[in-house]
């Protein structure tokens, strides 16, 4: 009985390989997606005070975009995810305590750190501590 044996190339193996990856790479991206991931900013409050919105405002610039809060972020040790809105790294972070009383930490890195740890000091709370990726 005769077995017809076939020979492949490496150039052929090489082209197919190249066009498989090409069709996987067009389907996984929408045509014009220009999307830029979602940056997630962790708080954690680890104050007296409970702490009822967080904002991001570009660096040095006045108009905050405020987060959804469901429920103020109680004191104690609680913590809270969040996405930062669209922009730059350098972001100036408010933050506002039940009482109404506000904290401004200018020139945050988002991009650097991915949270904010606030925490009392000598009866002023919201010491900066920012969290690093990972962390």
């Amino acid at each position: 009985m005769h077995v017809p044996r076939f020979t492949v190339s490496i150039t052929a193996i090489a082209v197919l390989v190249c066009t498989m990856l090409a069709t996987l790479s067009a389907c996984a991206t929408p045509a014009g997606d220009s999307r830029k991931p979602t940056r997630h900013f962790h708080l954690v409050n680890a104050t007296f005070d409970s702490v009822t919105a967080l904002a991001f405002a570009p660096a040095q610039s006045a108009p905050f975009q405020d987060t959804a809060f469901s429920t103020p972020l109680q004191g104690g040790l609680t913590s809270i995810m969040v996405e930062v809105p669209a922009g730059g790294c350098l972001r100036d972070v408010r933050v506002t305590f039940l009482d109404g009383r506000e904290m401004v930490y200018p020139n945050l890195d988002v991009c650097r750190y991915d949270g904010l740890r606030l925490t009392d000091g000598g009866g002023k709370s919201g010491r900066l501590a920012p969290l690093r990726h990972g962390l």
